[in-house]
């Protein structure tokens, strides 16, 4: 069963965080988990590692833009890291981790008890796998393997994780007209692509619980720090937020092309 569905984008909570627990390694990324002021735990998803705050904003737009149509993913927040923290801290590399995430990072409200999804061990029924492949077919996101699965269950529900490998395009930021028409070629290696039997149903469904306008809505919530931190040569924030609303307005209005080529791919490997 989808969730309700969002009609209105709020902005993320904003919480500091008061306390370091432990590194996750499980990630390529290397996120901590931390607990904040608001006495939750939180995965953190640091601006200083890897692709930077690029990650980050990839992460607040697919996963909000999973939850705006229905599907569950825990609750995103912005989290501060001051200069302070983390100065005990004994393990140089993530010592250096902390020094280079001072300022506004993302954080995911933890799942205790949470386990890794098994596309072939875990129920997920065909009607939600369709709606998943929609999604991350939609964001460009690479990263829904099944070796890297990127879902959690969690009191026997599936929840989505980890959106920082979406919109890849914009690594590059350029010709995001061509990016927005790809078919998505990738999709070809989704964990729930065999299970996705509905995915022009799920076509239907996706496109009436979102629309240009909520997706613009999730661009324009994103913080003004993380893409001023990223302005490129003659580009500015508010050109950035408008990067974003083209590529996501253009693909959501041309999905045939990525759920025809998801259709293709799902048929191959049933052969």
């Amino acid at each position: 069963m989808m969730q309700n569905v969002k009609s209105h984008i709020e902005p993320l909570r904003h919480q500091m965080v008061e306390r370091y627990i432990l590194p996750l390694r499980e990630g390529g990324s290397l996120p901590l988990l931390g607990e904040a002021d608001d006495g939750f735990k939180y995965v953190i998803k640091m601006r200083g590692a890897g692709h930077g705050v690029k990650a980050l904003v990839a992460e607040q737009i697919g996963g909000e833009t999973a939850r705006a149509a229905g599907l569950r993913v825990p609750e995103l927040v912005t989290l501060d890291i001051d200069e302070a923290f983390g100065r005990t801290e004994p393990d140089p590399e993530i010592q250096d981790l902390l020094k280079a995430s001072q300022g506004l990072n993302l954080g995911m409200h933890f799942l205790n008890g949470a386990v890794t999804l098994d596309p072939y061990a875990n129920p997920v029924d065909e009607a939600e796998a369709s709606r998943i492949v929609w999604l991350d077919a939609f964001l460009t996101n690479v990263d829904r393997t099944p070796r890297n699965t990127n879902m959690l269950v969690w009191h026997g529900q599936t929840w989505l994780i980890d959106h920082g490998a979406s919109l890849y395009f914009h690594h590059a930021m350029s010709d995001v007209e061509k990016a927005a028409l790809t078919p998505f070629p990738f999709i070809k290696d989704h964990a729930l692509l065999r299970k996705a039997s509905r995915i022009e149903e799920a076509d239907a469904e996706m496109r009436s619980r979102l629309s240009p306008a909520l997706l613009e809505e999730i661009v324009d919530t994103l913080p003004s720090e993380w893409l001023a931190s990223e302005t490129q040569a003659g580009i500015s924030e508010t050109e950035m937020r408008d990067i974003y609303k083209r590529f996501l307005t253009q693909r959501f209005e041309n999905s045939n092309l990525f759920v025809n080529r998801a259709i293709d791919e799902r048929r191959k490997i049933l052969i």
